[in-house]
């Protein structure tokens, strides 16, 4: 095995160092890995992201040995993160697709469609603005605020008139 540069050597860069570390663990460093995370690309991923942030991160590696150790550190780190990033995506259920549901509820639906737009083509045209910029185009109040220039707490109130005048006038149809 050849000897590894050390980092204020002539001629040694940490580049040249993070190239012999490579060389000469990459391979027990993915074994590693796979054992960790169970998939060989998945592993090699994580290898090449501690290799990748060892040159990036600014790190100064004076003695090899420690290097080894921090590069299995960081390479039981990054497993865990990948473990988790893994859990996550496996736990997410998409919502409910609509256009599965029956003909029935989407009978009923489309006639509370149609009433609701009925009821809000009946409102006050910044009241309308307020509610579709909210609820259809889903802005924030400061995002409505800007769109239309006027003040958040103007968002605010208009907002919670027009909800109450189509709550008074979808209750007043039922």
């Amino acid at each position: 095995m050849r000897r590894l540069a050390v980092v204020g050597e002539v001629g040694t860069s940490p580049e040249q160092l993070a190239a012999d570390l490579y060389a000469a663990h990459r391979l027990s460093l993915v074994r590693l890995a796979v054992l960790l995370v169970d998939d060989l690309a998945a592993a090699e991923d994580v290898v090449h992201d501690v290799f990748a942030g060892l040159l990036t991160g600014g790190k100064q590696l004076r003695d090899p040995d420690a290097a080894v150790g921090y590069l299995r550190r960081a390479v039981v780190n990054r497993a865990r993160s990948a473990l988790r990033r893994r859990r996550t995506a496996r736990a997410y259920t998409p919502p409910e697709d609509p256009s599965r549901a029956g003909p029935d509820d989407i009978a009923v639906l489309s006639e509370e469609h149609r009433e609701v737009c009925a009821a809000l083509k009946t409102l006050p045209a910044r009241q309308r603005e307020v509610l579709v910029l909210r609820y259809w185009s889903d802005l924030s109040e400061i995002q409505i605020a800007d769109a239309l220039g006027i003040s958040r707490g103007t968002v605010k109130s208009t907002a919670s008139r027009a909800l109450a005048a189509l709550e008074k006038k979808l209750e007043g149809e039922r």
